[in-house]
């Protein structure tokens, strides 16, 4: 396998995580094309995670912007509310299959968290969850949701106490035991072979949006959109669409207070090439070349890099990522809410709210899909008071 998109990716991390890398890599050749792994995953997908989901036509959206048709991919709908169970159903097939006895995850809003104690609970396996303090109190709901599925809910206090300080603790708990534990990475982030091993199980939205698109309409999408923190619903949204070259595919990060403040966590419109968790990548760094503390409405979202293979689509022009504020993402958070009964996740927000503006730059016969990559019960109780 390639460890390098283009000059982004690769292995930065001591020699004893570099082994356990190579046999995660082997594992991971192994089994993913084996066919009794894929007849158990699928079956997971279809029996417990309830795939396929559907793409919803969004037609009072449609009507409000005015523009071409908008249908959401419906990851909301999976069994624990949001795209991170994909991937943590493969990792932790994965990981039976290696004979590890436990799981360690880290996680921003707790989306990730969940997906891994829910699949851990279902394999008889142990569970430890790394989660920023500040990422805890935002998102309490599903610290309790975590705890109720077995899962130990460790907090990371260090730094800004959110997502980024959550990996840091994770790397280094998993190094301490990495013979017996392992790492369910829960974006398309960090060394090689995770970003692989992350779109390979998050391939599945795309695959299944681009034959659900071609039924309703006939033809492909103009565009895919979807929210990027670190890039794992972006990248399974785009993954069966990147060899479409009429297709755009739109990247939504989070600008926080704005791209001109220091509170936002866009780091393809003001990153550089750095090294963070293992990867060389784009990321917001300080005067010191090291990871920035980063700001996003969303927990999920504040992460001050980016996964490798979306660096190098940035680099090579084929994809485009763009800012979309905190006020900007609230409102699409309510429009669609209001529209259409669909209360989307703060994060999803970010790639609705583009849409809004995007769909009428495109004729009314053409048709985008969004990426609803999550629900936003989990943030209802943060933003009561931000919703007029």
């Amino acid at each position: 396998m390639e460890k390098f998109y283009g000059e982004f990716g690769g292995q930065f991390v001591p020699p004893a995580v570099l082994e356990a890398l190579n046999q995660l890599e082997e594992a991971f050749l192994k089994y993913k094309d084996d066919e009794e792994f894929k007849k158990e995953y699928n079956y997971y997908l279809k029996q417990y995670v309830g795939r396929e989901n559907p793409l919803y036509f969004a037609e009072r959206l449609t009507n409000y912007t005015k523009g071409c048709k908008i249908y959401l991919k419906r990851e909301d709908l999976n069994h624990t509310g949001a795209h991170k169970i994909n991937n943590a159903l493969g990792q932790i097939l994965l990981a039976k299959r290696m004979g590890k006895k436990k799981v360690i995850a880290e996680t921003g809003a707790g989306q990730h968290g969940v997906a891994t104690a829910t699949v851990a609970a279902l394999m008889g396996m142990e569970c430890t969850i790394y989660m920023g303090e500040e990422d805890m109190r935002r998102q309490s709901l599903n610290v309790f949701r975590m705890e109720l599925l077995g899962a130990k809910v460790v907090p990371a206090m260090r730094g800004t106490r959110t997502l980024k300080e959550a990996v840091d603790l994770a790397l280094e708990e998993w190094v301490k035991d990495i013979d017996n534990s392992f790492y369910v990475l829960g974006s398309a982030v960090g060394p090689h072979p995770y970003p692989a091993i992350v779109k390979e199980f998050q391939k599945i939205i795309s695959m299944e949006a681009k034959k659900q698109g071609l039924e309703a309409e006939g033809k492909l999408p103009k565009a895919v959109i979807a929210c990027i923190g670190g890039g794992s619903n972006a990248i399974g949204m785009f993954a069966d669409f990147i060899d479409e070259k009429d297709v755009e595919l739109i990247g939504v990060e989070a600008a926080g207070k704005g791209i001109d403040t220091n509170m936002h966590a866009a780091s393809m419109a003001k990153g550089e090439v750095a090294i963070v968790h293992g990867m060389k990548t784009k990321c917001i760094v300080d005067e010191n070349g090291e990871a920035k503390e980063v700001y996003s409405i969303s927990a999920g979202l504040d992460y001050p890099g980016v996964g490798p293979e979306h660096a190098y689509l940035c680099e090579i022009k084929r994809a485009k990522y763009v800012p979309c504020t905190g006020e900007e993402a609230l409102n699409g958070f309510k429009v669609l809410s209001r529209l259409e009964g669909i209360i989307p996740a703060i994060e999803s927000s970010h790639a609705i709210a583009y849409a809004l503006n995007a769909a009428k730059e495109y004729d009314k016969d053409d048709y985008i899909i969004v990426c609803l990559s999550g629900r936003g019960d989990k943030d209802v109780q943060e933003l009561m008071d931000k919703i007029k």
